[in-house]
């Protein structure tokens, strides 16, 4: 799908924004939108549930501030469309950013860990990481403990 023929000729970035929830677009036009220089625009394909697994992976990829990271960890996450493959991204990306000190991906992890295409044990590593912190620990045994 073009994007630039559902795009008005002066575009604002409310457009981009606007053009992401229309039905006429189609996954290669949100896979196209998850590369548009506004973050925004960008979480707004994130929580898309017709963006596909690739599309989620690309947009992992992409450079967000430290808030929106955490934000797109937690949205990438708990998407439908996260098949095991996203999900070990994000938790590697858990893990890194865990090891920072300023970092707090924190309800990426508690959902990863109610995730069923994860183990447990996976899950579990983020445990002994420097910047776990005790209630997201305690949040991670929650969402393993309700898990089927």
């Amino acid at each position: 799908m073009d994007i630039d023929a559902l795009l008005p000729r002066a575009r604002t970035p409310r457009d981009y924004l606007d053009l992401v929830a229309d039905p006429r677009i189609d996954q290669d036009g949100l896979h196209t939108l998850a590369r548009n220089p506004f973050s925004f625009v960008r979480l707004a394909v994130a929580k898309d549930i017709r963006t596909g697994a690739a599309t989620l992976t690309e947009l992992l990829a992409g450079e967000f501030s430290q808030w929106d990271r955490n934000y797109l960890l937690r949205l990438v996450a708990q998407h439908p469309q996260a098949d095991r493959d996203v999900l070990l991204n994000v938790l590697q990306e858990a893990e890194v950013l865990l090891r920072q000190h300023d970092a707090r991906p924190y309800a990426a992890a508690i959902v990863l860990a109610s995730r069923q295409e994860l183990e447990p044990h996976e899950v579990r590593r983020l445990h002994g990481l420097p910047g776990a912190s005790r209630r997201m620990r305690r949040g991670v045994e929650r969402a393993l403990a309700r898990r089927p």
